[in-house]
């Protein structure tokens, strides 16, 4: 008897404890363990047709007078019955593994900002002045920046335009003033000449192009001032290939004060000397001065005129005047088309007589001379060669804005030479 006991134990499965418990909760509301089928789910009747339906009440809870009544396993009991755990210090932290997360987020973030700061460019000619803000130099009178030459900066023969070249020159001369802790409120004004309501203005543009960069090149541009006569300030620019040394542009320039208000010229006062002479560079200019007169343009001279001309908002700088590289574009407006497509500017002169507003409206005149200069009366340096152009930009009512005169050659090959090694920087 025993002996069969055992064996058929063996082969039935012992209740667990929660189901013992379950059977007693069922008997203690009432319902016997008829009603109840596998795991505590209630079957069914078997029909007339001997099919036997099992349908899931999981979500139904047994009801005891009327009332809902949940069961509780003995575990559940053991665990409501138990008090809960103490509040600790440790139990009122946050979750560490956030705070971790979170830590690693900003170290990464942080590391991704210094590869940035420490970006190698491929070519090494970038790595001078990468963020071109340029330096002063071991002197202290001379600065240098560079300017890599960028794709919209380039013309229709894939070169950069004279009026790219002159910006970067403009942009050399503002930084040469910020670096050295002159610049004031205005464009270049140093604090002394803000106090006074000063403003440079430029009275003649000297420049020669030896060669024109295309895009990727980097060029190298030197600037230093210089003193003028009693009254003014020679600013003069070297521009070199950053790769070969090779000479680019040559310009030099004179500037005058004017008052912001009145618009006239204004003389240098003792404290603005004081402020700037010792910046200044005891040496030659850079191009020996053009002393030809500029001869006067007008209708019955000029070969080519362009009517209509009139300035942007876009064109007007913070001292709400046309910026003088833009009468550059202007006066090459008037060129004719056959020049253009076939030689580009080797040197420039112009004088600038008067400013002009966003409300103005401009005529270009333009007259052709074919020899060029070729008689031995250009300076020495100058292009001596090939067709010269005597320009003329004024307004409408008459008044004179720039004379100039420009030299042309034969375009040559496009881009700066890149062969050869790098050439080390100057420190």
């Amino acid at each position: 008897m025993v002996v069969s006991m055992a064996a058929a134990s063996a082969f039935s499965p012992v209740p667990s404890s929660s189901s013992v418990v379950s059977a007693k909760a069922s008997k203690a509301i009432g319902e016997g363990p008829e009603s109840l089928g596998v795991r505590g789910i209630v079957a069914k009747p078997i029909s007339v047709s001997g099919a036997m339906e099992v349908k899931a009440q999981a979500q139904a809870l047994p009801k005891a007078n009327g009332t809902k009544v949940g069961l509780k396993t003995e575990a559940q009991k053991v665990e409501e019955d138990s008090p809960s755990a103490p509040r600790t210090f440790y139990n009122q932290l946050p979750d560490w593994s956030f705070l971790f997360a979170a830590i690693t987020t900003i170290f990464l973030a942080a590391e991704k900002q210094f590869t940035l700061i420490d970006w190698k460019p491929r070519r090494p000619d970038m790595l001078a002045d990468a963020f071109g803000l340029g330096k002063i130099m071991p002197d202290g009178l001379v600065f240098r920046q560079n300017f890599s030459i960028r794709s919209y900066e380039i013309g229709a023969d894939r070169t950069a335009s004279i009026e790219t070249l002159m910006n970067h020159l403009q942009e050399t001369a503002l930084n040469h003033v910020r670096s050295v802790g002159l610049l004031g409120d205005g464009f270049g004004s140093t604090p002394e000449m803000s106090k006074r309501n000063l403003i440079w203005v430029v009275t003649k543009m000297q420049v020669f192009v030896e060669q024109y960069p295309s895009w990727e090149d980097v060029v190298e541009i030197d600037s230093w001032v210089a003193p003028s006569g009693k009254n003014g300030m020679r600013r003069d620019w070297h521009v070199r290939d950053y790769r070969t040394g090779k000479t680019v542009l040559r310009a030099t320039s004179v500037w005058v004060m004017m008052n912001r208000e009145t618009r006239k010229l204004s003389k240098i006062p003792e404290e603005v000397r004081t402020e700037i002479g010792s910046y200044f560079v005891d040496r030659d200019p850079i191009i020996e001065d053009d002393s030809r007169k500029l001869t006067k343009l007008d209708d019955s001279t000029a070969d080519y005129v362009r009517k209509g001309l009139t300035p942007r908002w876009g064109d007007l700088d913070i001292n709400q005047h046309v910026n003088n590289v833009k009468y550059i574009g202007w006066i090459i407006e008037s060129a004719p088309i056959s020049i253009l497509e076939s030689h580009e500017i080797a040197g420039m002169t112009l004088e600038y007589r008067k400013e002009c507003g966003k409300d103005s409206v401009l005529q270009s005149l333009t007259a052709v001379d074919d020899d060029g200069g070729g008689d031995g009366s250009n300076p020495e340096g100058s292009p001596g060669a090939g067709i010269e152009c005597r320009h003329l930009l004024r307004l409408e009512c008459g008044a004179e804005i720039v004379r100039g005169r420009t030299q042309w050659r034969p375009k040559r090959a496009q881009g700066l030479q890149t062969e050869g090694p790098l050439r080390a920087a100057t420190v």
